[in-house]
């Protein structure tokens, strides 16, 4: 990762320096009337993120970002001093830059980077704002793998049990590539990873696939075709 100063010397001074002046700031500051607000989102894991922030004010001397639900000098990760234009981030982390406009920039996020993230808006004098909005950072989901418990069944004799094992919470079954209309012959498990379909009938046949999804990636099965004898 680079270096965002000449030496890390000097880099560890300037944060102690900045860390004591936000310090001061949080206490002799009260929150002004002026608005600002951060932009939620949900992201994959693996992609550069931008938290986005909308401000009315004129006046800003420089936006601190913290981690959670703080404007704690202990989880700040990032800050910009507006007049120089220049952002900075902790030594620690340097996936993290604040954008001139005061968003937040978040480079490769991980599952572990969900959390609610602060940004303290500092304005010429002793007048501040503060806003707080959430990161979910998501996995790319696996192709599931769909079993039967029999792929050839008796009409009104037989019952059969599919099961999609996958890493997703999502679930959803199709029958012939269209999502399943459940029949009271069919019952899901509490997971949604069990189609159970008891007895068996002959429009029962033909195609069966598993969706496992989350809010940012989805991926179907392989088909399982299934079979039903009848006299």
């Amino acid at each position: 990762m680079g270096s965002w100063s000449v030496s890390t010397h000097r880099g560890l001074v300037q944060w102690q320096g900045l860390l004591l002046v936000a310090s001061l700031l949080n206490f002799w500051s009260q929150p002004t009337t002026a608005q600002v607000r951060v932009e939620s989102v949900d992201a994959l894991e693996g992609n550069y993120v931008t938290l986005s922030i909308r401000h009315n004010a004129q006046n800003v001397a420089y936006i601190v970002w913290y981690r959670g639900r703080t404007f704690d000098k202990h989880y700040m990760i990032a800050h910009l001093s507006v007049s120089s234009a220049i952002s900075r981030s902790v030594p620690s982390d340097e996936r993290a830059i604040v954008q001139k406009d005061g968003s937040l920039l978040l480079k490769n996020v991980t599952v572990e980077d969900s959390d609610f993230y602060t940004v303290l808006v500092q304005l010429e004098g002793c007048q501040k704002m503060i806003a707080c909005g959430r990161l979910d950072v998501y996995p790319h989901v696996s192709v599931p793998t769909l079993l039967a418990s029999s792929t050839t069944v008796r009409e009104n004799k037989d019952a059969v049990v599919f099961t999609c094992n996958t890493n997703a919470e999502i679930i959803q079954w199709l029958f012939n590539f269209k999502y399943v209309r459940y029949t009271q012959r069919m019952k899901l498990s509490h997971d949604r990873r069990n189609l159970t379909i008891d007895p068996v009938q002959r429009e029962d046949a033909g195609n069966y696939q598993c969706k496992a999804s989350n809010p940012k990636s989805s991926r179907r099965s392989a088909v399982v075709r299934l079979s039903v004898e009848f006299e």
